[in-house]
């Protein structure tokens, strides 16, 4: 029987994923999952559309044959399609977990893909951020500009790309998506942990009606690209299904993305609060946060995510935008959704800030 075979679940893309796919495709999706998440999995199928066409196989991609035993031969027989969602998104990672997960867990999934002999696709999800911090213009074309990193995730999600770009070359029909920043969904503003632009926004939140923001620069000269989690789900579910769309990278980001600026004053006007910028340093503000955890927990802000403050690098979507022209999917402005990412913030204090790994 042919089926679809994801890693990633249940993970914050890939549980909106795997509902799209049972919407699109009469196959059954077996997922991989981790046996510390097998509870959560099992949950969130059941709450699934048509749960009875979920298969869920307890593994782990930094194995060679992905922790499944004697079931790997038989769930590579009836793959014709894979999505490999599966990595450690944390900006603070050690190098040696990302590579574990990110680069050899990216290896082992092509490994099993390679195998498959009628694959329809090898669907990759990569980030806008392997550009690491290259100083202009990042387009869908580019990948080894000789860039620096600001983290282990970069660097580790650089070379995990690298690794399904040298498997196109020798013929993987696979198509790489790379999301920028990923926050809450653009309706109901819900998410699975808050990072990112999260740690500015319960920041602001936690103070007085005047707040104070550490500033570093000019924060009306660098972009924060940031999408919702159901445009990065859709874009994925369209172009995954379009023929045409095989060997392409699609960088699935804001064309108008909000300066630093700009977004605090959205995070702000939200909030319903004065927001004072007080320039500082980006030096010392890390190596305060990096040498005191009681700094850091109090304040809600990981010192990795101060870089993106002073990021260098725009991204561009013009490929993407051709794969998408003609429907739905479009990636809305941010000032149209941060409402309900600061209301859904708002409404749930228990979740953290912690990343699935």
């Amino acid at each position: 029987m042919a089926s679809v075979f994801l890693t990633g679940f249940p993970g914050f893309l890939g549980s909106e994923l795997v509902a799209r796919l049972l919407d699109r495709t009469a196959l059954p999706i077996r997922c991989l999952v981790q046996d510390r998440y097998r509870d959560l999995a099992e949950s969130r199928a059941a709450e699934l559309a048509d749960p009875d066409r979920v298969e869920l196989h307890t593994g782990d991609i930094t194995e060679d044959d992905l922790g499944l035993g004697n079931d790997y031969d038989d769930l590579r027989a009836d793959a014709v399609e894979v999505y490999h969602l599966a990595a450690v998104y944390d900006l603070g990672v050690p190098r040696d977990v990302g590579m574990a997960v990110n680069v050899e867990g990216t290896r082992n999934v092509l490994d099993f893909a390679d195998g498959i002999g009628d694959l329809r696709g090898f669907h990759y999800v990569s980030t806008c951020y392997v550009s690491g911090r290259h100083d202009g213009t990042f387009t869908h074309r580019d990948l080894d500009v000789g860039q620096s990193f600001n983290n282990h995730y970069e660097e580790t999600k650089f070379l995990a790309e690298v690794e399904v770009q040298d498997r196109m070359d020798d013929g993987l029909p696979a198509t790489i998506y790379r999301p920028a920043i990923t926050v809450g969904d653009s309706k109901t503003g819900a998410t699975q942990k808050y990072d990112g632009p999260y740690h500015v926004l319960g920041l602001l939140a936690r103070q007085p009606r005047v707040a104070i923001l550490p500033v570093f620069g000019d924060p009306g000269a660098y972009e924060v690209n940031v999408v919702p989690r159901n445009f990065v789900v859709d874009a994925i579910d369209h172009l995954s299904a379009r023929e045409d769309a095989c060997g392409e990278v699609y960088q699935l980001c804001d064309p108008n993305p909000p300066t630093v600026a700009e977004m605090v004053r959205a995070f702000g006007d939200a909030l319903d609060k004065r927001v004072l910028a007080v320039p500082s340093s980006l030096g010392v503000s890390r190596f305060a946060l990096e040498s005191s955890p009681r700094l850091e927990r109090a304040l809600g802000v990981e010192p990795a995510a101060l870089d993106y403050f002073v990021h260098p690098t725009s991204y561009t979507c013009e490929n993407a935008a051709r794969g998408l022209h003609g429907s739905e999917v479009r990636c809305p402005p941010f000032r149209s959704y941060v409402d309900e990412l600061v209301e859904f913030y708002r409404s749930h204090p228990e979740i953290s800030s912690d990343a699935m790994a």
